[in-house]
């Protein structure tokens, strides 16, 4: 038995592994339920206010059970590590499945885009949400909004490719796994996008850069970086949205 694991979950798991009744798959998938509500409210941040997050809990419940029913108890890897691999790709290929990103959204990003070149070429910089909305009659929280949504119509969230540990560090976006192995050329490429997303980082503002250190490196919800920071959630949530419209830019290359 993994000794990582507290007497509960011993008992949980030997309870199972001796005779895997549904009633005990009941009790582990409830006491490793927090598991779901973590990724599912993670990975809801990134989507538009139109996605049910019911439905993410059910494809993030769908994970955990499937982690559960395939997870060898004896094996070194945490549990939770484990399943919440299985929860987030649960939830990606169920989002994969719908259409979640509404045509008005999409319309709103290609008026957007249409409308961020004009008005570089015009001004011979990068225009701020504030500029572009108002172009558009928009506000600049909605611009930043549209920008962030459709940044994560096909990727969901940038995820680093597993290590043999199998253990998943997230990133900014869910980068989807590429199987072949990348030419040296594509190597030097993806290094240069990475150093070029922490100069991008780095022209943030402080608290910018605090609270995406915080949701994607010290992998705090929104609700917790608030409370340590002394904000509302939603605060946060405006705070996030800028600086990725401010890296738009960046991050487009890197998810392309």
């Amino acid at each position: 038995m993994n000794s990582g694991m507290s007497s509960e979950e011993q008992q949980l798991w030997k309870q199972w592994n001796a005779n895997q009744h549904h009633e005990v798959l009941n009790e582990i998938i409830a006491y490793y339920m927090y598991l779901v509500d973590y990724h599912s409210e993670r990975i809801a941040s990134h989507l538009p206010n139109n996605v049910s997050k019911d439905d993410i809990r059910s494809f993030g419940l769908l994970g955990l059970y499937d982690a559960v029913t395939k997870f060898e108890s004896n094996r070194k890897l945490k549990f939770d590590t484990y399943a919440s691999f299985r929860i987030k790709g649960a939830i990606m290929d169920g989002l994969r499945k719908e259409d979640w990103l509404p045509r008005s959204l999409r319309e709103k990003t290609k008026k957007i885009e249409r409308t961020a070149e004009q008005l570089e070429q015009q001004l011979q910089r990068k225009p701020t949400s504030g500029e572009i909305g108002k172009q558009l009659d928009m506000s600049s929280d909605e611009v930043e909004s549209v920008i962030k949504d459709s940044l994560f119509a096909n990727v969901l969230s940038i995820e680093e490719k597993p290590t043999t540990t199998q253990e998943f560090n997230e990133g900014i976006g869910y980068m989807i796994p590429d199987e072949n192995t990348a030419t040296p050329e594509e190597e030097i490429y993806q290094e240069e996008l990475k150093l070029e997303l922490i100069e991008g980082i780095k022209s943030l503002n402080e608290r910018e850069q605090l609270v995406i250190d915080l949701f994607y490196h010290q992998e705090l919800t929104f609700t917790e970086i608030g409370q340590t920071l002394n904000l509302t959630t939603s605060r946060i949530s405006q705070i996030h949205k800028k600086a990725i419209f401010k890296l738009k830019n960046i991050l487009t290359k890197i998810i392309e």
